[in-house]
């Protein structure tokens, strides 16, 4: 049976996709050497909402004026775009790249987790349930018996990640909950606007940006941070999620992991050890087990 013309394109996009996505966990990690963890998220966000809104217009479409429309903007932009970017430059101060971008790929079973909760139609199953366990075991794991002696910094960046990627699944639910799909692009628009609307304001009270001096690469990262990993990368999963549907959009969360840490032992030096590598196969099986089998 012959596939779809654009099959192969709409695929090579979703790997770029995941490059986009796994490559940021690297350049946060360059881009927070010099720069505070809330200046590299305001400017990532400045950028991208700049980009997306230039978009939107040169598609000929507006955003809304209701209130409503505006207060959904808000809702996903803090919780799916500001809090978690500035949770994960954060962690990132303490811990590596690498591990960043593993326990990231939790995210698609805290999805499954609050989709089951908030969303009627997604009805609670034990293939849910072990992927769910699965899922937690890995975070286990990877926090290991120093998270019982005490909140030591390596333990808390961690932390600072996992609840990034409550954040993300949460806003996942919201979307899918709320949205329709012929709004999604104005939709990343107005949200990624509220994001940098949120983010500035606390960036200018508690980092000072104006008193730093970013080094070069950190300079390039925040560039790299708001034109690919952000504005690109949105423009590229909403254009593939009607046309691959979001079961094999969600493809993309096995590659994640996978080359966020390739990219770490790569271009930072990091490594890989067996405890790393043992999480994230557990994460990548929990991933596969939560996928519809539809």
């Amino acid at each position: 049976m012959m596939k779809p013309a654009w099959a192969s394109k709409d695929y090579a996009l979703l790997l770029l996709l995941a490059t986009l996505w796994s490559t940021s966990f690297a350049f946060i990690k360059v881009g927070v050497e010099s720069v505070g963890p809330m200046t590299l998220t305001s400017a990532r966000l400045g950028i991208a909402a700049v980009l997306l809104y230039a978009w939107l217009r040169f598609r000929r479409h507006r955003l809304p004026r209701d209130g409503r429309s505006w207060i959904m903007f808000g809702l996903i932009g803090l919780i799916g775009n500001a809090l978690p970017f500035t949770l994960i430059s954060w962690g990132e101060l303490h811990i590596d790249s690498g591990l960043a971008a593993i326990l990231m790929g939790i995210m698609p079973v805290t999805t499954a987790m609050l989709a089951h909760i908030f969303i009627r139609e997604e009805p609670f199953t034990l293939r849910i349930g072990l992927g769910i366990g699965i899922g937690f075991g890995s975070i286990a794991l990877l926090l290991g018996p120093e998270a019982i002696r005490g909140l030591s910094a390596p333990i808390v960046g961690q932390l600072a990640i996992l609840l990034s990627a409550i954040c993300y699944g949460a806003s996942a639910t919201l979307v899918r909950y709320t949205a329709q799909p012929s709004d999604w692009s104005v939709l990343a628009s107005g949200a990624m606007f509220c994001a940098f609307f949120f983010s500035l304001p606390v960036t200018l009270l508690v980092e000072a940006p104006w008193t730093m001096a970013p080094q070069t690469p950190a300079i390039a990262a925040m560039i790299y941070l708001g034109v690919g990993s952000t504005a690109l990368a949105t423009l590229i999963f909403f254009y593939l999620i009607p046309r691959l549907g979001a079961n094999r959009s969600a493809q993309v969360n096995f590659f994640v992991p996978v080359l966020g840490a390739l990219w770490g032992v790569l271009i930072l030096k990091e490594q890989l050890s067996l405890k790393l590598l043992l999480a994230l196969g557990l994460i990548l099986i929990a991933v596969a087990v939560i996928q519809p089998r539809r």
